[in-house]
């Protein structure tokens, strides 16, 4: 009798999606009207990718920043086109890609969850039918009956996931949509996850969180800088991630140039101050001094900020927070509450400020903002502020419930029986 062959659910090959890179708008105009050719850089946020994922596998996408994670989702799912390359699709997919995507922010909850289903090619009467399962797997209440620009971002991913997945997918596709719901509401999901599994159906997810990626994965990718760096166990490819984040793993030789992508800086950067001290250069260095813009938690990092003062400044305090995704300021310090620089600096000095820590947040993306700031008298002066200038990864393998890790030490020991002492009302 022969052996059932796996059936093969999503097949890429050679994929390769290239943007042209413009040095000023001006350019782009001439090229759009045949009016001058070759103005821009080619970069290949995919370059010459392939991939086979069969059905009732659970696989994972992990790599840095830029490597081409969600650029591949969105071609699989017919969000983008490729530039070369073939994709071929076998089964209903539904995908929750990004906040937002397929919605009508004007429209209510209950309207969206039908113009969903409409487009994923259900009748009225069958997603009358699956209209009482989405409200209850979503559980946000009557804000099902408010416009879905009032909802906070919970609970827009809890109705866009529960919507995803009661439309009978065959292909879930996820990407880091998950870490915006609270811890709660991440495990249903991934209950939800296991019971896929066992239905047979096939699930490709995008996350941070090296211990999902870990637990829930049949087999994982590693991407970089848009080419596929290597296939295979969850272990086997969080490790190798892990080198690549230090600087240690040897990327294969490519058939042609690589263009590496742009960097993390947010180009529409909130800037203000006076510029007496400016902010002119700024990154951040892992615990081997490699630049990077992802770190590994639990391990030391560094932000390092420098500074040009164009004026005398008698007592300048620099500083950094780190908000999340959600725009919450989750920690911070300065050099006035570190009690490490309380001097004057003279017109046209270059101050190059390091703060050195340990990295506690949870896995995820964080906003990274500067400034350079001080006192006139009593007056508190801004000379230069950058407000979330550069987006920071935090690569984890183990996420504890809330913003931070308290890296808590648990003993379990044996007990004694205790007599069970009685409330004094309860005696009375």
């Amino acid at each position: 009798m022969e052996q059932e062959t796996t059936k093969t659910a999503i097949m890429v090959k050679d994929l390769k999606k290239m943007y042209k890179l413009y040095n000023k708008p001006s350019d782009r105009f001439k090229e759009a009207f045949g009016l001058a050719k070759g103005r821009y850089k080619p970069h290949y946020a995919l370059n010459g990718v392939s991939l086979e994922i069969f059905q009732g596998e659970t696989v994972g996408i992990i790599g840095t920043n830029g490597s081409g994670k969600s650029t591949i989702l969105k071609i699989i799912t017919g969000v983008l086109s490729p530039t070369e390359g073939e994709v071929t699709v076998n089964g209903r997919i539904s995908a929750l890609l990004e906040l937002g995507a397929g919605f009508n922010m004007e429209y209510n909850g209950i309207e969206n969850v039908y113009l969903n289903g409409t487009m994923m090619g259900f009748s009225e009467k069958e997603i009358d039918e699956k209209l009482p399962e989405i409200l209850k797997f979503a559980d946000i209440g009557d804000y099902v009956y408010q416009p879905v620009k009032t909802y906070s971002s919970g609970m827009f991913v809890r109705l866009a996931f529960a919507v995803a997945i009661n439309i009978e997918p065959e292909i879930l596709i996820v990407d880091e949509a998950l870490s915006v719901g609270d811890v709660f509401f991440q495990a249903k999901c991934y209950h939800k996850f296991e019971e896929f599994k066992q239905m047979g159906k096939t699930i490709v997810f995008v996350s941070h969180d090296l211990s999902s990626i870990s637990k829930y994965c049949d087999r994982v990718y590693l991407l970089n800088q848009g080419n596929l760096l290597g296939e295979g166990s969850p272990k086997e490819m969080i490790d190798a991630f892990k080198r690549v984040l230090v600087g240690q793993y040897e990327i294969p030789e490519q058939k042609e140039e690589i263009v590496l992508p742009e960097d993390a800086v947010n180009p529409e950067t909130l800037e203000y101050g006076t510029k007496q001290a400016e902010i002119t250069e700024f990154y951040i260095t892992d615990e081997k001094d490699i630049k990077t813009t992802a770190v590994i938690k639990g391990t030391s990092f560094s932000i390092h900020v420098k500074v040009h003062f164009n004026e005398r400044i008698v007592a300048p305090i620099f500083a950094f927070s780190f908000k999340n995704i959600k725009g919450t300021e989750i920690t911070g310090t300065n050099s006035m509450i570190e009690k490490a620089f309380l001097q004057p600096v003279e017109e046209g000095s270059i101050k190059e400020v390091v703060f050195t820590q340990n990295m506690s947040l949870q896995g995820g993306e964080y906003l990274l903002s500067l400034g350079v700031t001080g006192y006139v008298g009593s007056d508190f002066q801004v000379y230069h502020r950058l407000y979330d200038v550069l987006n920071v990864t935090v690569v984890s393998d183990k996420d504890t419930v809330g913003f931070y890790d308290m890296e808590s030490v648990v003993e379990v020991r044996e007990g004694t029986e205790k007599p069970r002492v009685v409330p004094y009302r309860q005696q009375a």
